[in-house]
């Protein structure tokens, strides 16, 4: 099997110790972090934006996999590329041209991602596979941290899994959503190659934790 990277959610750190925690996760071998912003209106929440992201890239050498859950994201793909993004992801919903989007993301110089929320099919994605270097299912209403793993949308990343194992496209199968010890290997059995987790990273030991997740994953 590929390797199975995980992307601990920065949505879950401890702002005030972000750096240190950054270290941490960097000498556990971790080589992604997803950053999620949310403007209070594709999404029932606010985060951060690109201004936070600007400011913790100096203290981290991972990956930014910045996920936009907002509106018209079309709107600051510069931004977020200036402010240290090496992934950028939108939402299908989000935007009335999704592959003008992905465009525009490549053009910056950045990798291009696609989620859908977990009403959204997963063959919408399917006519974008020229255009995206990332595909993200969410296993949780995106908007919150900490909710219940939905199980029910393994099928959507084996349709995935499969239309990218034979496109021979190098494109990331990633997930979203209640990703612990537990449900890791089931996202990774249905084809996940890259594993969002907050609060099962960040609440308590994060080496232990990020241990464990990996550890669940030798199956």
């Amino acid at each position: 099997m590929e390797k199975i990277y995980i992307a601990p959610s920065a949505l879950s750190a401890d702002f005030g110790n972000a750096a240190a925690q950054f270290r941490i996760l960097e000498e556990q071998g971790v080589e992604y972090l997803h950053l999620d912003v949310m403007d209070g209106i594709f999404v029932p929440n606010i985060s951060f934006g690109q201004v936070v992201i600007k400011s913790l890239r100096p203290h981290s050498k991972m990956i930014f996999d910045t996920h936009l859950m907002i509106t018209e994201p079309e709107r600051y793909i510069d931004d977020f590329v200036k402010a240290g993004s090496d992934y950028i992801t939108i939402h299908y919903e989000a935007t009335k041209d999704p592959a003008a989007v992905l465009k525009q993301i490549r053009a910056a110089g950045v990798k291009a991602g696609i989620s859908v929320k977990p009403g959204t099919p997963a063959e919408v994605l399917l006519p974008l596979i020229e255009y995206a270097d990332m595909f993200l299912v969410m296993t949780v209403e995106p908007g919150f941290g900490g909710q219940r793993f939905m199980a029910d949308m393994m099928p959507k990343l084996e349709t995935l899994r499969k239309a990218i194992d034979e496109s021979g496209k190098d494109i990331i199968l990633s997930v979203d959503g209640g990703i612990d010890p537990a449900t890791a290997p089931i996202a990774a059995k249905a084809g996940a190659r890259l594993l969002v987790a907050g609060s099962a990273v960040f609440k308590g030991d994060i080496k232990e934790n990020i241990a464990a997740i990996n550890n669940a994953l030798i199956y």
